[in-house]
């Protein structure tokens, strides 16, 4: 079945995922082509992916209509077979379930990647950032709830770094653990979002970037 997303809502969510000029979108259970040719008016190479040939036929009238079909363009194809490793932006308007079944491939996709959903959430993975817009804000629907993640660098293990040893387990973007500095341990916690890496513990906060799996603290 197939709902659209309220214009009001398309806009919030490509403000949120900060659409730059240039940048690949990829919007997953694209229907009538809306959020894929809001994303070409702001410069974006947008890719909508729909099973329903029907409307994949009809976002392309739309598009060529609006003008940005040399940056719109739509395939009818199995989301959970689309090639997302060139994305920059992850869009969704999916079911929870589907969203838990792509939730692997999307944490696997490059640091940085922003993923924004529509209403239903990645489960476990909390987003970073959520808005929820009412009809003052030209939502009237009852899918307003607009949520963004970014991927997260892995960071978790044994650090051994000049600042000390770090030990650290990772869930999704939050961390835990214990950092030893001059033969004193003590539990530390903080989170990564794309490459940079907060942790905070024993009254210190270190500010750094992870990056194939090594961890540079400032």
């Amino acid at each position: 079945m197939w709902v659209p997303t309220p214009q009001a809502l398309v806009d919030r969510m490509l403000d949120m995922a900060a659409v730059k000029p240039g940048e690949r979108l990829i919007d997953l259970g694209s229907g009538d082509g809306r959020l894929v040719i809001s994303a070409a008016k702001r410069g974006a190479q947008a890719l909508g992916v729909e099973y329903e040939p029907q409307l994949v036929e009809h976002a392309r009238r739309l598009a060529e209509r609006e003008r940005v079909s040399h940056l719109a363009r739509f395939a009818r194809e199995d989301l959970f077979q689309t090639d997302l490793s060139g994305a920059d932006v992850i869009t969704l308007f999916l079911l929870r379930d589907m969203n838990l079944k792509l939730r692997p491939k999307l944490l696997a996709l490059r640091p940085g990647t922003r993923i924004v959903a529509n209403t239903f959430d990645l489960g476990e993975w909390l987003p970073d950032r959520s808005e929820n817009l009412t009809l003052d804000d030209g939502c009237n629907s009852a899918w307003c709830l607009a949520m963004m993640w970014t991927v997260p660098a892995r960071v978790e293990g044994v650090h051994r770094l000049p600042q000390g040893e770090f030990i650290l387990a990772q869930e999704f973007q939050m961390l835990s653990g214990t950092a030893t500095i001059d033969g004193k341990a003590f539990p530390v916690g903080g989170s990564v979002q794309g490459e940079a890496v907060t942790l905070t513990g024993g009254g210190r906060t270190w500010y750094g970037k992870a990056k194939g799996g090594t961890l540079l603290l400032d």
